[in-house]
């Protein structure tokens, strides 16, 4: 097996086919001095500082990248590890399809503090926001590099209600869109046991 292929299918086994630098230690004794070749032969995108994901062996490696959400999810998954991370808030409306238009913030539930990430391919940053990542309602979905953890209509709805009680914008896009995909039952018990009642309460109100 060739030094292409040794690279293509470490990236391709890893949790979203995103590996930072010193992961490819397995398969060079300096990554860093690497990887900008490998960027160049098209077996790798940048990411960001540090973080790649793999090209699919179809595309175009001059014009190809992974839309935010899974570029978020990626290098989130890199630094958490594979089942932490979840894509929330207004990311997770974007993976929900409940808001079109592409945005410059993604944002992703994890357990500890990590400052925000400023992607390289893009005008865009990732934005880390500590949750308890076990109790949010949460679903693996499809993503360009593969499935991520992503929350919930009802938990989307909750999370974004409370973050922007007076619904601007994108928020008050995104809830409306999402309504009519949530179960009333799953967004009490989710209110109930996440302390969110009140918000809930907003909601209805606001739908009514």
């Amino acid at each position: 097996m060739n030094e292409r292929l040794d690279v293509r299918t470490l990236v391709a086994r890893a949790p979203l086919r995103t590996v930072r630098t010193r992961d490819l230690a397995a398969v060079y004794a300096h990554p860093a001095q690497e990887v900008p070749a490998l960027v160049r032969r098209g077996v790798l995108h940048r990411l960001a500082h540090g973080l790649y994901c793999a090209v699919p062996p179809e595309a175009d490696p001059a014009t190809w990248r992974p839309d935010l959400e899974a570029a978020a999810a990626g290098v989130a998954t890199a630094h958490f590890g594979d089942g932490v991370p979840v894509l929330t808030g207004t990311s997770a409306a974007r993976v929900h399809h409940a808001i079109p238009r592409a945005i410059h913030v993604a944002a992703v539930a994890v357990p500890t503090p990590r400052r925000p990430l400023r992607l390289a391919d893009r005008d865009a940053t990732v934005r880390f926001v500590v949750r308890d990542v076990a109790r949010l309602d949460a679903v693996r979905m499809p993503t360009e590099l593969g499935p991520a953890l992503v929350t919930t209509p009802e938990q989307t709805v909750l999370d974004l209600a409370r973050a922007d009680p007076a619904g601007h914008g994108d928020t008050s896009e995104a809830v409306r869109a999402l309504l009519p995909l949530c179960d009333d039952d799953t967004l009490a018990q989710i209110a109930t046991a996440q302390r969110m009642r009140a918000t809930l309460a907003r909601v209805r109100g606001a739908a009514s």
